[in-house]
């Protein structure tokens, strides 16, 4: 993918559905009794690696653009799959998946593609071992995942590391075991699974850092909209910031405050970002947001916002760059255990560009008042280093390649359309 300097970015976009939201309903619709109908579901692979996973398990799923219906088989519905679930890229899809077929009356197993098959499972082997399940794993940890199904126990559990995909795998593993499972958070995470369980009828509570859920549960079907995916405004939120000039708008974004770290850190980096509009939908906070171009302060990212922007920090490193301070990151060694090494990647692309970079095992320092020169960069098969690098290219000093760029499909398939959709 070749990407030339831009001039101002302008124009307006309507995001994909949100990836975590649409994993979350779609999950959840299969495990209801009856249709459920989710407009605006993600366009990512990983979304429809979901999909495939609940089909594998017997679950009648339709799919047109980006309507899906699910017509949910009910807690004991699901089919033992006749081969390996297939997860492809999505961390999400495995994790959460887990918790569900870690109660069922039959044995499967579940893998990805060679990248997943990288990242580490013991954060939910063990607490779905506590509840009654049996995982075998690759070395103990690795996909693929053999999950014997068995009645499950609630439990209370703490987690060791923030993580809302392993607090979700409890929590729907939970749906099947009889009494109260809680799990504790070491720092708020998003909350999408909170929301949606309540949507779906599910006996939830919260209380602080501690989350319930009461099960059996019997879920009762939807009609739901996904918001737009604030993960993936970030890229445009970044790049009309970068760009003299630019005025952006991006429509119908969803802004949970679980989220909305992101909009808060911008803001106080001095970026002029505007919420034209806000309303409700499913639970889930909703706006438009309208980002121009404007010198930023540096900034660090460390503790709980860490956790919080975990996925964004990518993005962040490129704005990083051209602060008058730098950005700092710390507390993010999760970044070590992504698609791919976020942290080398960024670091290593970052250095290509020209831009000097100090890392360390778990954060780095981006000096400010940097510019990025034209160069070859490398996605290194990871959907959020090929957008964020792409963004860092509309600001270069000539023009640069992105190799591998169709990793951005595993999240935001329409990514550089889009992007092309607002040069000048």
């Amino acid at each position: 993918m070749e990407i030339s300097p831009s001039g101002p970015l302008r124009g307006a976009v309507r995001l994909p559905g949100d990836k975590s939201i649409s994993h979350r309903y779609a999950i959840l619709a299969a495990l209801a009794e009856g249709s459920t109908r989710i407009r605006n579901y993600s366009s990512g692979a990983d979304c429809a690696s979901t999909l495939g996973a609940l089909r594998a398990l017997g679950v009648p799923v339709e799919r047109e653009a980006s309507e899906v219906t699910i017509r949910g088989r009910g807690p004991d519905g699901l089919r033992a799959p006749k081969e390996t679930i297939d997860a492809g890229n999505s961390g999400s899809t495995i994790r959460m998946l887990s918790g569900v077929l870690a109660a069922q009356p039959f044995t499967s197993r579940i893998s990805g593609d060679a990248s997943l098959s990288r990242r580490p499972m013991d954060r939910i082997m063990r607490p779905l071992g506590e509840m009654g399940a049996v995982i075998r794993a690759r070395e103990g940890r690795f996909p693929p995942l053999e999950i014997e199904g068995r009645p499950l126990r609630p439990i209370s559990y703490a987690l060791p590391v923030a993580s809302a995909q392993v607090k979700t795998c409890v929590l729907l593993a939970g749906l099947f075991a009889p009494g109260r499972t809680t799990v504790i958070e070491p720092v708020p995470t998003r909350d999408h699974t909170e929301i949606a369980l309540r949507e779906f009828g599910a006996d939830v509570e919260v209380d602080g850092r501690r989350i319930s859920v009461e099960g059996p549960a019997r879920l009762r079907p939807r009609e739901l909209w996904v918001p737009g995916d604030l993960s993936s405004a970030a890229f445009f939120l970044v790049a009309a910031t970068l760009i003299p000039g630019s005025l952006v708008t991006l429509e119908r974004v969803g802004l949970n405050p679980r989220r909305a770290a992101l909009l808060d850190f911008l803001a106080g980096l001095g970026a002029r970002i505007r919420i034209l509009g806000l309303e409700q939908a499913h639970g889930e906070p909703v706006g438009d947001l309208e980002v121009e171009h404007a010198p930023v302060r540096g900034g660090r990212i460390e503790g709980g916002l860490t956790a919080a922007l975990i996925d964004e920090i990518p993005v962040l490193a490129v704005l990083g760059a051209v602060t008058r301070e730098g950005l700092e990151v710390r507390d993010a060694a999760e970044l070590r255990v992504k698609e791919t090494d976020r942290i080398a990647s960024v670091a290593e692309n970052l250095r290509r560009m020209g831009v000097r970079i100090e890392t360390r095992d778990d954060g780095f320092f981006v000096p400010g008042n940097q510019h990025f020169e034209g160069a070859e960069v490398d996605s290194f098969g990871d959907h959020r280093i090929a957008m964020a690098f792409a963004v860092a290219a509309l600001a270069a000093r000539g023009p640069s390649r992105i190799l591998n760029a169709e990793a951005a499909s595993v999240s935001y398939p329409e990514f550089f359309d889009t992007l092309q959709s607002l040069r000048s």
